[in-house]
């Protein structure tokens, strides 16, 4: 059973934004002020990645940890109501992931992929990392990298 009316649920639904969010924002900026020039939303690749750097043939994917289930991530919590619905949900998003991920690589495309955990808690750290890794030649990444 829900907590609000369906007419809430609705319209609290309806801000969740597919583009231009928080976290994509920040990382933006980033690379923007760092001298990096990308494209937002490219409809011609796989996926459309939220930044791309053609010069570098690289995308990058900033994902919400909710939606896109980070591992051991505080902020990927799974409803208790409905909760088949939500396991289909994410499965669906996590196995989409990663088909377009692969077809990116096979396409000659390197992928990183920036959570939004991440964005909240050490964003200077993950935009150096993220730069590091446009200027490298490594095919894929995931920002933050857990430390040891």
């Amino acid at each position: 059973m829900d907590i609000v009316d369906p007419e809430t649920r609705s319209r609290m639904m309806s801000r969740i934004r597919g583009k231009d969010t928080r976290p994509e924002l920040a990382i933006r900026r980033a690379l923007h002020a760092a001298g990096l020039r990308y494209r937002l939303q490219a409809r011609t690749l796989p996926g459309r990645p939220d930044i791309v750097l053609p010069r570098h043939r690289a995308v990058v994917f900033v994902h919400g940890c909710f939606w896109h289930r980070h591992d051991s991530c505080r902020y990927a919590t799974t409803p208790t109501t409905r909760p088949e619905f939500w396991a289909a949900k994410f499965e669906g998003n996590i196995r989409r992931d990663a088909e377009v991920a692969k077809a990116l690589l096979s396409g000659g495309w390197r992928v990183a992929t920036v959570w939004e955990c991440g964005t909240r808690t050490a964003l200077a750290e993950v935009v150096s990392d993220l730069l590091a890794w446009i200027r490298s030649d490594e095919a894929v990444t995931d920002l933050p990298r857990r430390r040891a």
